[in-house]
């Protein structure tokens, strides 16, 4: 038989492909590349905890702009409201350390300037109603403007008062006493509802300064040496518990070992005087 010869089984061979190797595709190639290069540095790195990758991310901090001026805003409204808290803490903390009848002058001077801003106000309203009732308006308006420049004339200190009051004397024998002292009675009794007030020779007016010279005290220009003292016209039962309140203007100059003595009086004469200064710019706006 003939090599050439076909035989059933040549025939069959010829008809089914030829086998071809397997060869992997690009992509598995590229694959294959990559993971055998990251393989070393994967086993050079070592694998980070929680704790360690929190503290990576959180440091060194990565601050922006406008992080920093939130930052800054939030730290002026914590401190404000700190220096709020302690004022007030150290307020409550005076109040709740007082004396109960401390406490019960204490509201009735509160009770009492709020009277007397009371009594102001049906005053304003009862000269409201005269002038709108009144036959004779023109008349009215002439009485009561004479009378405004009374009451004008005891404040600005161009005429002299009278009237129910005290007197309060401090004596000063180690020169300890300031001006700021005598301010701050002058203060208290205008606080308390004092109409009008001298100091020795010098009648104090919403103008009135006080300054340092030595031992002595300058109020106006005016010199002025111990025992200073006070004559105040305003309702006693008033004035006297505000210059002796907690913390107030004769415990202060106790401290500095000087000695305030307040005394009631149904007269006090206010004769000290100042000169009706005209203004140099202020104009009256009335037409």
């Amino acid at each position: 038989m003939s090599d050439k010869e076909e035989t059933p089984e040549n025939r069959l061979r010829k008809e089914l492909p030829e086998e071809v190797p397997a060869t992997a595709s690009d992509e598995e190639i590229a694959t294959t590349a990559s993971d055998v290069a990251e393989a070393p540095a994967e086993d050079k790195q070592p694998s980070l905890t929680g704790r360690q990758r929190l503290v990576k991310g959180l440091w060194p901090p990565r601050v922006t702009r406008a992080q920093l001026i939130v930052a800054v805003l939030l730290f002026g409204l914590g401190f404000g409201l700190a220096v709020q808290v302690a004022s007030n803490s150290n307020s409550d903390s005076a109040l709740r350390g007082a004396r109960q009848e401390d406490l019960v002058r204490i509201l009735d001077e509160l009770d009492d300037r709020t009277q007397r801003l009371e009594d102001e106000k049906q005053g304003l309203e009862k000269q409201r109603d005269e002038l709108e009732n009144s036959s004779d308006q023109a008349e009215e308006a002439r009485k009561q403007t004479v009378e405004k420049e009374k009451q004008l004339g005891i404040l600005a200190g161009t005429v002299a008062a009278q009237g129910p009051g005290i007197t309060m004397t401090i004596e000063d024998t180690k020169g300890t006493v300031q001006a700021d002292m005598l301010l701050d009675a002058i203060q208290e009794l205008r606080a308390a509802g004092a109409e009008a007030i001298q100091v020795n020779s010098v009648r104090v007016v919403a103008g009135t300064y006080l300054t340092d010279s030595g031992k002595s005290v300058i109020v106006d220009g005016n010199k002025i040496k111990a025992p200073f003292r006070f004559k105040v016209i305003g309702k006693p039962a008033d004035l006297e518990p505000a210059l002796n309140i907690p913390g107030g203007v004769v415990q202060t100059l106790e401290k500095e070992q000087a000695t305030a003595t307040v005394e009631r009086s149904n007269k006090i004469i206010v004769d000290a005087l100042r000169a009706a200064k005209r203004p140099d710019y202020a104009r009256s706006s009335s037409q």
